[in-house]
């Protein structure tokens, strides 16, 4: 698995990470180098996707897949989301600070753990427990919790109902020192992945930490 790659929006969308105007600050280009600096487990597939121009004058973007090997030269995907770093220097009154991290994740869920009325905010605890346990310093902390679920009828009765759990949110980074920790913040986000997932953690099983199931059948690639 190839170290994070994404890419930069507005002001520092150049080959080297810089444009026509001056370049993206210095700050910024630190914070982007930490991102990419990250080695995920094997199970996360994390590619470039375009980042959004109008949420902060600098952004970068990456998106993520977890999936495993589900035979026949099949891979099943158990869960996917977006890591967005917004940055303003001028700083940001609802952030507290001038770096932003936004995410949205999905997973599919087994119709007993979408039954749990707790899974909401089991979900939400795994986020903030997944920076905690990365030791990371972050503040102002916001986001949604939703389980959407379907039902088939007509033609397509014949398939299972289907529920999904999206994760929505948002928290600042801490830049005490002039750069945020980006690298273990996206450290943190694919552990919450993969939690999502099913996945057992990656030094082994924890009694203690409790996982979605894996959904039932492949899903081809």
């Amino acid at each position: 698995m190839a170290a994070a790659q994404g890419h930069l929006a507005d002001g520092a969308d150049g080959a080297d990470g810089t444009d026509g105007q001056g370049g993206a600050p210095l700050a910024f280009r630190h914070a982007v180098a930490g991102l990419r600096g990250v080695q995920p487990r094997a199970e996360v597939e994390l590619e470039p996707t375009p980042a959004p121009r109008r949420l902060a004058p600098f952004s970068y973007a990456l998106e993520a897949v977890v999936a495993v090997d589900a035979g026949d030269g099949e891979e099943e995907e158990l869960a996917d989301g977006r890591l967005i770093l917004l940055h303003d220097p001028a700083g940001h009154d609802a952030w507290r600070g001038t770096f932003r991290l936004v995410t949205l994740v999905h997973a599919d869920l087994e119709p007993e753990m979408a039954a749990d009325p707790l899974l909401p905010e089991v979900c939400w605890s795994w986020l903030t427990g997944a920076l905690q346990a990365r030791e990371v310093e972050y503040g102002e902390p916001s986001g949604t919790v939703t389980l959407a679920s379907s039902h088939h009828f007509g033609g397509l009765a014949g398939r299972e109902p289907s529920t999904r759990i999206e994760i929505r949110a948002s928290w600042t980074p801490s830049d005490a020192a002039g750069v945020p920790d980006t690298g273990a913040h996206l450290a943190a986000w694919c552990d919450l992945l993969c939690q999502i997932a099913g996945l057992p953690p990656a030094g082994g099983t924890d009694p203690g930490v409790v996982s979605l199931p894996q959904r039932r059948g492949p899903r081809s690639r």
